[in-house]
């Protein structure tokens, strides 16, 4: 099985998310998208599987900050390109289980990924 997980280091989510992983000896890979980036394929990706208005985080403060123009008639390419700008307003994190997405985090919904 292969895991990823996709955020910043200092998030609380993310700290709860992958303290949830290793309380329970799931291997993972964490991929700080604000040290190492994020490709626009692998946002492709998600957005396929996801949607885009599931992965942007229009309450994060970057966004908030943003001209209102360009918070303005999003959609997929506007968005997209915002958050490959600014990787801190993708929702965090985003976990990938074998090609299958969870976005923030909730036990029950990672209960489900890791029960199977």
């Amino acid at each position: 099985m292969s895991v990823t997980i996709y955020g910043i280091k200092n998030c609380d989510t993310m700290k709860k998310a992958r303290a949830w992983l290793e309380a329970r000896g799931v291997d993972y890979r964490f991929h700080d998208y604000r040290a190492e980036g994020l490709d626009a394929a692998t946002l492709a990706g998600w957005s396929d599987a996801l949607g885009w208005e599931k992965l942007l985080n229009k309450s994060s403060a970057t966004f908030r900050g943003l001209a209102d123009a360009d918070k303005g008639d999003l959609d997929g390419n506007k968005a997209a390109t915002l958050m490959l700008a600014e990787p801190t307003m993708i929702k965090r994190p985003v976990l990938d289980v074998d090609g299958t997405y969870a976005v923030g985090f909730r036990a029950d919904v990672y209960e489900a990924l890791f029960s199977t």
